[in-house]
């Protein structure tokens, strides 16, 4: 198992990764090119262009021997870099060994109930994360946290099989149930996320599937009385999460996306419950 990750960032504290307050690590790279990301520089990895290198307003990116290198004492949080990348990638991330990881852990223990790996997409470095995993479960101090992944689903079932000792549950995103409109969303099929779906569910390891649903783009009654069909002959008590698209943040795109109102939102809910007694968050 690989002992270093390509990490874009940490977040010591957060109350929206999963169950409880949680510590969470952004994996770098990712296998989907979804249109409504809301992180797209977490896509790619770095392919020292130097691009980016001018714009930094705290002289904190250097070329050395052809690699872009950050600094993070020099930087200033500043996101120049970022928003000039013509490659959806980040300067700043960068490898982080599980070592490295348990220590920033360590001082958090005593406020948080978990780790949620996210991206990115986590199952792109599943031997990184369960490598990870395995070593908060090794130590007795750790071992009462649990262990989750926030991942888009696109992994084959030997991916899962890796992580499975390790992993507590998995928090999938089901950008579209229809194949089609799927593929223009992300840029590739949902067969791998259905798959992975079922078979998280089988093995009790799946915590939520959360829809990202755009107001005449991927939200008809057809079409999300169909998806809760579906996710009811798996499980009809399933836990759902509806989320509503935000333009902040996201790229500009080809296919109009378009923010569901309150009403809508809640609309959704109604429809997906008329499948299943699907315990739901809105948001």
């Amino acid at each position: 198992m690989s002992l270093t990750g390509q990490i874009s960032g940490v977040i010591e504290f957060s109350a929206v990764d999963g169950p409880g307050n949680r510590f969470v690590l952004f994996t770098q790279g990712c296998n989907f090119n979804c249109l409504a990301c809301h992180n797209p520089y977490t896509i790619n990895l770095c392919n020292d262009c130097g691009v980016c290198v001018d714009v930094c307003g705290s002289s904190a990116l250097d070329v050395i021997g052809g690699r872009v290198v950050w600094n993070p004492d020099r930087c200033t949080g500043e996101d120049a870099c970022i928003r000039i990348c013509p490659y959806d990638s980040t300067p700043k991330a960068g490898p982080l060994r599980v070592a490295d990881v348990l220590e920033r852990l360590a001082p958090n223990v005593p406020f948080i109930s978990g780790v949620t790996v996210s991206g990115g997409e986590a199952t792109q470095q599943a031997s990184f994360v369960a490598a990870l995993f395995a070593a908060i479960k090794a130590d007795p101090k750790l071992a009462h946290l649990t262990c989750f992944v926030d991942s888009n689903g696109a992994a084959p079932a030997s991916v899962w099989d890796e992580l499975d000792p390790v992993l507590d549950a998995a928090m999938i995103d089901l950008k579209c149930f229809d194949d089609a409109i799927h593929r223009e969303l992300v840029g590739s099929g949902n067969a791998e996320v259905l798959d992975s779906i079922r078979l998280l569910a089988g093995r009790g390891k799946l915590h939520e599937v959360r829809l990202l649903l755009a107001a005449g783009v991927n939200d008809s009654d057809e079409l999300l009385t169909r998806t809760g069909a579906w996710l009811a002959g798996i499980d009809p008590t399933m836990r759902l999460k509806i989320i509503g698209f935000r333009a902040h943040g996201v790229r500009p795109s080809s296919v109009p996306l378009v923010e569901p109102t309150p009403e809508q939102r809640a609309h959704y809910a109604d429809v997906l419950r008329s499948q299943g007694d699907f315990p739901l968050v809105v948001i």
